[in-house]
């Protein structure tokens, strides 16, 4: 199994979203970074558990647990005219961009701030507290798994 660290505006779809979703599932689309796309592509599997992370907000910080519930398969988005995430470039036939689904597993009483995880030294090489970290997917190992569950216990 692999772990993760999905980032999510909340004004756009937070967990709360999620939750309420129809089968508490939903497609995570609008992936525009090759290097999260090959995350998705190459790495995630079904069983995967992942940090909801809300960012671009008052307190971005970690908000709860999402499990992969599909294997990566194309963003309809990308082929779309009036999505946002429209891609003139991308190709039905060669897609370009992928999503997977995910479904909600756990909201947090509290939500872990940027703040504390930068600071727990068993933290420091998280991906999220990297210098000039902005992917919107990112590994998360076992370890530090471990270590942010511990914050909410």
């Amino acid at each position: 199994m692999n772990y993760w660290l999905m980032k999510s505006e909340p004004d756009e779809f937070s967990i709360d979203d999620l939750k309420a979703c129809p089968n508490q599932t939903e497609a995570w689309h609008g992936i525009r970074n090759y290097q999260a796309r090959n995350f998705m592509r190459d790495a995630m599997q079904i069983g995967d558990k992942v940090f909801f992370y809300h960012s671009s907000c008052k307190v971005p910080g970690i908000v709860g647990i999402a499990e992969v519930v599909t294997n990566a398969y194309p963003d309809s988005t990308a082929f779309d005219p009036e999505s946002k995430y429209f891609d003139p470039k991308s190709d039905p036939t060669k897609p370009r961009w992928l999503r997977v689904d995910i479904r909600f597993v756990e909201k947090f009483n509290d939500i872990i701030p940027l703040s504390l995880i930068k600071n727990l030294p068993q933290l420091a090489d998280m991906y999220l507290v990297s210098k000039g970290s902005r992917l919107s997917i990112q590994p998360v190992t076992a370890e530090q798994w471990q270590a942010v569950l511990m914050l909410t216990r």
